[in-house]
């Protein structure tokens, strides 16, 4: 080897050197940034020694696009987990203490108080207020579970923006791979940004990726409709100022065609937007449906019926709705009866009723009095409203609680409803974000930063900058001797 030679290898050597270690120092500063891709020196080998390639970035596309759709899963799970337990905090408290069955209970007990002692006034209004802690109770719950759905509906229309946002920087950054890929440029900090963007998206929405030339990515979602293409697509929302029962809340629009929600307390939601939607449209709209059927049953069963033979209608009794005094028939629910559910005013001593009405009847009438005789121990419709709320009744199973309950056990039965819906949900979120992560870490493994290696490297880059430093030193001491032999 010529000492030319010798020294154009030791200079690109060094220079390979110098290059390798600016890009090992920077993996080792960006090792605690999740986001950042590993870069790798590419060498060849030519006449003068190896020369630097390329700057290649770290990925495994496989990985990324299975982490992406875990990711996804697990954020539409933890909606259903989180909106359930919330759910289940605004209905029924800590403890269930603000539960409709624990208000029942207490009514039941005030009641079988008033049936020992009917004679007198205090147990009388005890009862009736505990009556009125019922349908109060109860009433509120439908107020905070429309309140809810106005909220995420609020959640909902966010997050929306949050996508049209990401896309539009998602937009930014594919052009400038584009182009950098198109003239030969050094992309990876874009394709880091990319996909980034990727992975905040889909929490939001399922996305899958396809790659076309000079690395421009499209992205479509789980059900085929394109989110991005050369330009984003749409992602649409009107948002409802307030929710009433029964009243749907609008669809979200990816370029026109309308989210899927997700379905069961282990849901197919994939994406926080469609959990939403399936918490607010199904899981809300069920708990509400109970709501209407407990109140259903607690108006039904403490009607008062025509005692004199006349064949007269069964009228609304201690409780009573906006629809009152017509009792609901059927089996089907009434569509938002729990928000007006309230105590009869001919009951309520507060507004100048009588608790003796609930003993004796006659709210609506004469022909509705039971207690004919105006006897102060009567007890025989205590005792019968005391047994109703252990009587089989019938109840709409179009709430997610089919089969033969007794109102009591419709109400406790509710709580079990949302509990189980809420349990489900929380262990099937604890394993999606298991599996989330699991795939996050092999991603991160796979192209992520090793700092025992980049140390490990630095050393070897070091050692090689000096040797060839010493051929270089070495080289231009040969030149020297021979220049004064010359000389």
């Amino acid at each position: 080897m010529s000492l030319s030679t010798a020294l154009r290898v030791a200079q690109n050597s060094i220079f390979n050197a110098s290059l390798q270690t600016s890009v090992t120092s920077r993996n080792i500063s960006e090792s605690g940034n999740t986001n950042y891709a590993r870069r790798d020196v590419e060498l060849v080998t030519t006449s003068a020694g190896a020369t630097v390639f390329s700057v290649r970035r770290a990925e495994n596309q496989e990985l990324l696009r299975n982490s992406l759709a875990a990711m996804a899963s697990s954020a539409g799970q933890a909606s259903i987990a989180d909106g359930a337990a919330r759910l289940n905090n605004v209905i029924n408290g800590t403890d269930n203490s603000t539960s409709p069955a624990t208000f029942l209970t207490q009514f039941e007990n005030a009641l079988q108080l008033f049936a020992t002692d009917p004679s007198n006034d205090l147990t009388g209004e005890q009862a009736i207020y505990a009556a009125k802690e019922l349908a109060n109770g109860i009433s509120d719950a439908s107020v905070a579970v429309q309140s809810y759905r106005t909220r995420l509906d609020s959640e909902i229309s966010s997050g929306v923006e949050t996508v049209n946002a990401l896309l539009d920087k998602f937009k930014i950054a594919n052009d400038e791979i584009v182009r950098g890929t198109a003239t030969g440029q050094d992309v990876n900090d874009a394709l880091d940004t990319r996909d980034t963007l990727l992975k905040e998206i889909s929490q939001y929405i399922s996305i899958s990726t396809n790659t076309r030339d000079n690395n421009d990515l499209q992205i479509y979602t789980s059900e085929g409709v394109t989110l991005f293409e050369t330009l984003p697509r749409k992602v649409s929302f009107e948002p409802t100022a307030s929710y009433s029962p029964g009243n749907a809340g609008n669809q979200v629009y990816i370029d026109g065609v309308p989210l899927t929600s997700g379905s069961g307390a282990s849901t197919n939601a994939i994406g926080s937007l469609a959990a939403k939607l399936q918490m607010r449209d199904d899981v809300a709209e069920q708990v509400q449906g109970q709501l209407d059927e407990i109140a259903r049953g607690l108006i039904v069963q403490f009607a008062e019926t025509d005692q004199s033979g006349g064949g007269g209608p069964a009228l609304a009794g201690l409780f009573t709705y906006s629809g009152g005094p017509a009792i609901p028939g059927g089996a089907t629910a009434v569509n938002g009866i729990a928000l007006t559910l309230s105590v009869n005013a001919a009951f309520d001593p507060s507004v100048g009723g009588s608790a003796d009405v609930l003993r004796d009847g006659g709210a609506n009438g004469a022909n509705y009095v039971q207690n004919t005789n105006g006897g102060a121990a009567f007890s025989t419709r205590l005792n019968s409203y005391i047994e109703s709320i252990g009587q089989t009744i019938t109840t709409d199973p179009s709430f997610g609680l089919a089969g033969s309950y007794s109102l009591s056990g419709y109400a406790q039965s509710s709580i079990g409803w949302l509990d189980g819906v809420r349990s489900t949900a929380t262990r099937a979120a604890e394993s999606k974000q298991a599996l989330s992560d699991r795939l996050e870490t092999a991603l991160s493994s796979n192209q992520g930063v090793n700092l025992d290696e980049e140390l490990s490297m630095l050393i070897e880059l070091e050692q090689s900058y000096q040797a060839s430093a010493r051929v270089i030193s070495t080289v231009n001491n040969m030149y020297a001797t021979l220049l004064q032999s010359v000389g």
